[in-house]
């Protein structure tokens, strides 16, 4: 078979392009340059390469990993996805196909989704877990702020991690390796923890609850108040960690307030009243929440 060291192509068109790569199959090319752009082929190959993201579904259920790859050609066909069943297969996988994005099932066949990250190093892509396990392995999700899928998989919900799991991807935000950490801390203890991670337009932040004074509804995001007068601004709802901080003596006390019952100073009666916090910031109370709240406030 003759060799082809280096061949010059100019004036080609996409199509004659194409052509001329399906071509090429028949010879053995070391190198093909393109004068226009300066490139060789395999250059621009791998440059076009790097902008197409790469997904592994990490499963030991056939069936779910059909489903996985059916929802990506139905939502994101750009993207192109390979599979393993275990955690030997997804770290040969990750060695070879580099993936931007790992869908990473918590429970597989006498291993898990951490035995993976425990021998992967430092995790350089995006994690999205899939669960159909307790209660409490959900709770530990969204305190370390991981994104994940609950079993069944539902479409919509499948569209709307994965569409913020490419743009964090795109905007080169991975990760921390103290969010992994926490996580694994969380499942191993199963017990309340003491810190809350909390995604932020930079990346993420990892706090220590106590520390929280109120959290403010500013529209789909929520501002955390510290005493130190620090604030940090999430992209999630207030909703969301009205809901996730229930265990830790936190009360809605309004529609836009979220309150630590720990810093509250006093209460001023009112028509809903006012709370004033430690530090002397002064909270209005909804009509609709005082009844409830002054319930909590007595001994």
């Amino acid at each position: 078979m003759p060799v082809c060291s280096r061949i010059i192509i100019s004036g080609f068109g996409t199509a004659t392009f194409a052509s001329f790569l399906l071509m090429s199959t028949l010879v053995t090319v070391s190198s093909f340059y393109l004068p226009e752009t300066g490139f060789s082929i395999q250059d621009q190959l791998l440059k076009n390469m790097k902008h197409t993201t790469r997904v592994l579904i990490v499963d030991d259920e056939i069936q779910s990993r059909f489903l996985i790859r059916k929802l990506l050609a139905d939502h994101f066909p750009e993207l192109i996805a390979e599979e393993a069943e275990n955690v030997a297969g997804a770290l040969d996988k990750i060695d070879i196909f580099h993936p931007d994005l790992v869908f990473l099932d918590v429970q597989m066949r006498g291993e898990t989704g951490f035995d993976l990250l425990d021998k992967t190093g430092p995790v350089n892509f995006g994690i999205i877990f899939t669960t159909a396990h307790s209660e409490f392995a959900v709770k530990a999700f969204r305190y370390s702020a991981m994104d994940y899928l609950l079993k069944p998989l539902d479409a919509e919900e499948f569209k709307t991690a994965t569409e913020k799991a490419i743009l964090r991807i795109q905007s080169h935000q991975q990760p921390a390796v103290e969010q992994i950490e926490f996580l694994k801390q969380l499942k191993s203890t199963h017990k309340i923890p003491e810190k809350l991670t909390i995604p932020t337009t930079e990346g993420f932040l990892l706090v220590a609850i106590q520390d929280i004074l109120y959290c403010h509804a500013v529209s789909n995001y929520t501002e955390f108040h510290f005493g130190n007068h620090q604030k940090i601004l999430s992209s999630y709802t207030l909703g969301y960690y009205s809901e996730l901080l229930s265990d830790h003596h936190f009360f809605r006390i309004h529609r836009s307030y979220l309150v630590n019952l720990s810093h509250i100073k006093m209460y001023k009666r009112g028509d809903g009243g006012v709370v004033v916090m430690n530090n002397d910031e002064e909270i209005e109370v909804s009509r609709s929440h005082k009844e409830a709240f002054l319930k909590i406030l007595k001994p």
